[in-house]
């Protein structure tokens, strides 16, 4: 359903239960390019506008975290003409979208390195982390130039650098030096495009997390799609291991 599509005055019930912190696989922009003939940034472009309206429907269903895998250490293999789009597209929806999501209290938040990124870029990144720390409505945390196995070898060289002895590591050591250490684990991870793999996407962090896994590719994924997800995680009994009676 394309954005003109969506009925405004479509009313969602109320869920039993919500979680606080929804990460999403956001896939399917090539696929969605392909289909419509059209070359494969201009389906980047349409996933990075269709941001805007999932972030809209994720503060007013009321999640606190939002974690969206915008850009992977292995993206840097694609074709430098796509990377250095994707470099683009994301300067051009810092300049556009900061100013709106300040003004409504979007926390933004970075996981993953800057190693890699353009200067220009990475300072406009910096600059966006310190304008919003403050605003307490939304996490937005973007994982961009991530990988969750690089996230767990910097935990691990953190530890080792600060001399923890062997005795003393433990999960919650491990977590205090993940790139979220101070937010809640995932509840839900969503998927998009129908792809049944994690793709190195928060793989410490989500391991107890509920999936949901979408046939719709990432710029058709709308309010009605997440609220299908978020209905999906209200009917799940969460074990995390145990038996429950």
């Amino acid at each position: 359903m394309s954005p003109e599509r969506e009925d405004p005055k479509r009313e969602y019930a109320a869920l039993p239960k919500l979680p606080a912190h929804v990460g999403i696989i956001m896939d399917g922009n090539g696929r969605w390019a392909k289909s419509r003939g059209l070359p494969r940034l201009a389906g980047h472009r349409a996933g990075t506008d269709n941001l805007r309206r999932v972030l809209r429907a994720a503060v007013e269903f009321g999640i606190q975290v939002l974690t969206i895998y915008a850009f992977s250490t292995e993206n840097w293999g694609r074709p430098e003409e796509e990377v250095s789009g994707l470099m683009s597209l994301m300067e051009q929806m810092i300049r556009r979208e900061l100013d709106e999501l300040h003004r409504e209290g979007v926390q933004i938040r970075h996981m993953g390195q800057l190693d890699r990124v353009p200067d220009g870029l990475a300072e406009m990144i910096q600059q966006a982390l310190e304008r919003t720390k403050d605003n307490q409505r939304l996490i937005l945390n973007v994982a961009f130039n991530y990988g969750g196995r690089k996230e767990l070898l910097d935990a691990i060289k953190r530890i080792i650098e600060h001399g923890t002895p062997v005795g003393e590591i433990d999960e919650e050591l491990v977590s205090r030096h993940l790139y979220t250490s101070d937010l809640p684990d995932p509840d839900l991870i969503i998927r998009t495009s129908g792809e049944m793999r994690v793709s190195n996407f928060m793989i410490w962090q989500g391991a107890y997390a509920e999936y949901f896994v979408t046939p719709k590719y990432w710029p058709d994924f709308d309010k009605d799609e997440l609220y299908k997800a978020l209905v999906a995680f209200s009917q799940r009994e969460r074990r995390f291991g145990l038996l429950h009676d």
